[in-house]
């Protein structure tokens, strides 16, 4: 089984590395880092970089692949290296995953029309306008296609997507080994539960590029 988890120039970390470190784990499970070119791919902040292993072109045939967000995310819309990429490998993967803004890359090529999916709540609208029926679910499974909502959402779509493909036991060790365990500091997780000045604070922005 390969995961290939797609990389582009202002991605954001945890968006990948929360599907990582809960599926790189799974039995007969080979993980792999690509992009439009091999080497090394700087995140949104500027001062991270993760290594692409292997280029778009020579993985062919994952079994499962993520799409992470971020800020760069608007750059690969209408990106044919990407996109087409996606488009080629989703004929023959079992399941084809986002986290947070990586759905509308998978919207932009074409895979999720009219399907339902979620996305951070900041990139719901523009869901919608790519013919997405969006929801701010969590994590939402349609057929093999799987979203999650905003950042911290790809650890929860890695242990239930670990979870039906291995087996709830193995989830849960995962989840146990990694200690995910959320007591947050504060209550301001979601727009229904944030302090609603720190909201329109956000919202005010015409495009998600945050």
């Amino acid at each position: 089984m390969q995961i290939a988890i797609a990389l582009y120039e202002r991605f954001t970390v945890l968006d990948a590395i929360g599907p990582y470190q809960t599926l790189y784990g799974l039995p007969g499970a080979e993980t792999v880092f690509v992009a439009e070119k091999a080497g090394p791919v700087r995140d949104d902040g500027g001062n991270l970089s993760l290594l692409a292993e292997k280029t778009f072109d020579e993985v062919r045939r994952p079994d499962i692949v993520v799409v992470p967000g971020g800020p760069g995310q608007s750059d690969q819309m209408e990106n044919e290296a990407l996109l087409g990429w996606l488009r080629a490998v989703d004929a023959t993967t079992t399941w084809t995953t986002s986290v947070c803004t990586g759905s509308l890359a998978l919207a932009a090529a074409g895979l999720l029309k009219g399907r339902r999916a979620t996305s951070h709540w900041l990139a719901l609208t523009e869901l919608d306008r790519l013919g997405v029926r969006s929801t701010g679910e969590r994590v939402v499974f349609d057929g093999k296609y799987v979203t999650a909502a905003g950042v911290s959402a790809g650890i929860d779509m890695g242990l239930t997507l670990a979870g039906k493909i291995a087996g709830d036991e193995h989830a849960q060790t995962v989840q146990l080994l990694t200690e995910y365990d959320p007591q947050p500091p504060y209550d301001a997780g979601s727009p229904e539960k944030a302090p609603a000045h720190i909201v329109a604070r956000f919202r005010d922005g015409s495009r998600f590029d945050q």
